[in-house]
């Protein structure tokens, strides 16, 4: 390719920054699996020439290194950021006791989430001690409508449920839109949501919002476990649990 066939900025880029959004595209190419220069110009349509030396600068700086030969990584930079990103943010911080209380009662795997660009960002987590892994990580991003904690960041937006249910189920039908509209209503009344293997077979998840001193709902926690740990009455019996953990951490954060 070559570097007449550069793509073009977008008009949403910034006059003058164009370089770095190339660097910042080229980044976010290889957090998302494009590792070759290769498949870094197929990704990024960034001429062959100028990835490579942008590239080698972001290696230079640690933003990223060198895998398996011709390979590329995300580097300890960015590791250090993100690190630093998790600890300038107070949720993880102000929810950590309360997390852990729960973590150690419950003996299952604890989230702490927040939305993001309409998806469900996920900002700590406690795995279980039951031998059942679950996929979810720090920094792993999740639909909001089949997940509990997705669920409990939508409480009481019924403006928001029928679009954003549709948007991530595109083969759903119109009574499959209406029965997760009443369920949301019923969790709205509940004050929590749950997860019935909506989001992943065989794991079952009770979740409650986090809410600040505006009462706005900020962040999400959620409960998981697999299916023979986590029967329906269990589920039910857990709701209490997860809104008064919800409501600790929620005070912290101002809430009355």
């Amino acid at each position: 390719m070559s570097e007449d066939a550069d793509t073009t900025a977008s008009n949403a880029i910034p006059q003058g920054t164009q370089t770095l959004a190339r660097g910042l595209q080229i980044v976010s190419a290889v957090a998302h699996g494009s590792t070759t220069l290769k498949s870094v110009v197929d990704a990024t349509g960034i001429g062959r020439s100028s990835a490579h030396r942008m590239i080698q600068l972001l290696v230079h700086m640690g933003y990223l290194r060198h895998g398996s030969p011709g390979e590329f990584r995300l580097g300890s930079t960015l590791i250090e950021f993100g690190f630093t990103a998790l600890n300038q943010d107070p949720l993880p911080v102000v929810a950590r006791e309360s997390l852990d209380a729960l973590a150690e009662r419950t003996q299952d795997t604890i989230h702490l989430s927040v939305e993001d660009g309409e998806s469900v960002l996920y900002l700590h987590k406690i795995p279980g001690t039951r031998g059942a892994e679950m996929r979810s990580r720090i920094g792993h991003r999740m639909p909001m409508t089949r997940t509990g904690v997705g669920k409990a960041l939508l409480l009481g937006q019924e403006d928001r449920w029928e679009r954003m249910f549709t948007a991530e189920n595109p083969g759903a039908d119109a009574s499959a839109v209406e029965a997760f509209v009443k369920r949301m209503h019923g969790y709205t009344r509940d004050g929590a949501s749950l997860d019935l293997e909506e989001n992943e077979p065989g794991i079952r998840c009770v979740a409650a919002p986090v809410r600040d001193g505006s009462g706005d709902i900020v962040a999400g926690i959620s409960l998981s476990a697999t299916r023979p740990y986590m029967p329906k009455e269990r589920m039910q019996a857990l709701v209490p649990v997860m809104k008064s953990a919800a409501r600790e951490i929620s005070v912290k954060l101002g809430f009355r």
